[in-house]
């Protein structure tokens, strides 16, 4: 038996939590427990579980899981199950680094020697990509500036990448806003790329089927939350109308957020965010439930390195992995840091012909920089999403 002697957590740029557990040997544990927009919330959290959990067996890594499950009386939701991923994320790692073995290990093993990945392109609103100012004269802006940054993704290493289908839109709204997400995906498929096009539940209903319908001719790789994920019916009726794979989960936080869904025939593949679903711990239950279903895993991961080293480890074990999401040059990461950030061995994320190597070290399979993460920590700012504001002609909130 090894207490946990102390759990510490560190706001770093450019919006990432991490967490930090070490037991009474000394033998330490890195975790992530990034909430996009909630840090504080989260925080509020940690506090509580280190105040419960100091003393206790770092070994007992399921019993805690149960136990912050369990016990709380109020259960789920982004929040806690954040606060949660950081814990176990940190333990697991600890143990697998005081047994000397990749996390993988301690999940029966590894299926695959190498994950296929992709990588974002614009942001929030689709043409917002860095190369603006590159655009040559009497081409179309959208379609030059995607051609720009997919061509520059596909010079990293990837053959697949994601964008945003829409900006902000109305409930019912013109069918011309759907157009401009058609001919971007065109440009991408004529650089030989894969995409997946993110609704992110910014696209109601009335609008939905048509984008689908409109995209479907040109294959992308999956529509990701084509609905909000709320609107399982719909997004059963919907799927039941494409072709198009349907790919949803960062919003979903446990298996029993996760079941209706496979239930109802409504996923293809799900993306479930090791951050926000509790940790190792859930991410590997919930993949196995999905392969009952014959449901693809690809895991949500814009985060950081802490979190997607977590996502390895376990895709790394999972026979229904499709592909994983990484944040390397994502909109989100301003301010000098990375995913590159806070480690030690920034390699491990090269990408070659559209795959990263399993990790070859023991725990996560990364070294954190803790002097890089102490320093950058000292009077870090919270993020918060300024999502679209008072966004659509009238002043109303629309969704981001």
């Amino acid at each position: 038996m090894a207490p946990i002697a102390s759990i510490e957590y560190f706001r770093v740029p450019p919006r990432w939590l991490f967490v930090k557990i070490t037991d009474s040997l000394g033998h330490t544990g890195w975790g992530e427990a990034s909430l996009e927009g909630h840090t504080q919330a989260v925080e509020g959290c940690l506090d509580a579980y280190r105040d419960r959990y100091m003393g206790w067996d770092a070994d007992e890594i399921e019993h805690i899981w149960q136990t912050t499950w369990r016990l709380g009386f109020y259960r789920g939701g982004p929040v806690f199950m954040s606060a949660l991923a950081g814990i176990d994320i940190a333990l697991w790692d600890l143990k697998a680094r005081k047994m000397n073995v990749p996390l993988y290990q301690l999940l029966g093993g590894k299926v695959r020697n190498k994950l296929k990945v992709y990588a974002w392109i614009g942001g929030d609103r689709p043409d917002d990509v860095a190369a603006q100012a590159q655009v040559p004269p009497g081409l179309n802006p959208s379609l030059s500036l995607t051609h720009l940054h997919s061509s520059a993704r596909k010079a990293q290493g990837f053959t697949t990448i994601k964008m945003n289908a829409t900006s902000d839109l109305g409930w019912l709204d013109s069918p011309s806003a759907l157009l401009p997400a058609v001919e971007r995906l065109r440009a991408v498929k004529a650089l030989g790329m894969d995409a997946g096009i993110d609704f992110h539940g910014r696209v109601h209903k009335p609008m939905a089927k048509q984008l689908a319908f409109a995209l479907a001719p040109h294959c992308p790789l999956f529509i990701e939350e084509p609905l909000l994920s709320e609107h399982i019916t719909g997004i059963a009726a919907l799927a039941a109308q494409t072709t198009i794979p349907i790919a949803l989960g960062e919003r979903l936080h446990s298996r029993w957020d996760v079941r209706p869904f496979l239930e109802a025939g409504a996923v293809d593949i799900l993306q479930p965010d090791i951050a926000h679903v509790g940790g190792v711990s859930e991410l590997r239950r919930i993949a196995a439930m999905a392969e009952a279903y014959d449901v693809a895993v690809a895991p949500h991961c814009p985060l950081g390195p802490v979190a997607l080293a977590a996502c390895v480890q376990v895709m790394a074990a999972t026979p229904n992995f499709a592909i994983q999401e990484m944040s390397l040059g994502i909109h989100y990461n301003v301010g000098g840091a990375d995913l590159t950030s806070y480690v030690r061995d920034p390699g491990v994320w090269e990408v070659r012909e559209g795959y990263i190597a399993l990790m070859e070290g023991v725990g996560l399979g990364i070294e954190v920089d803790e002097r890089e993460v102490r320093e950058r920590a000292v009077g870090a700012e919270a993020w918060v999403s300024l999502g679209f504001g008072m966004g659509g002609p009238g002043g109303e909130v629309r969704e981001w």
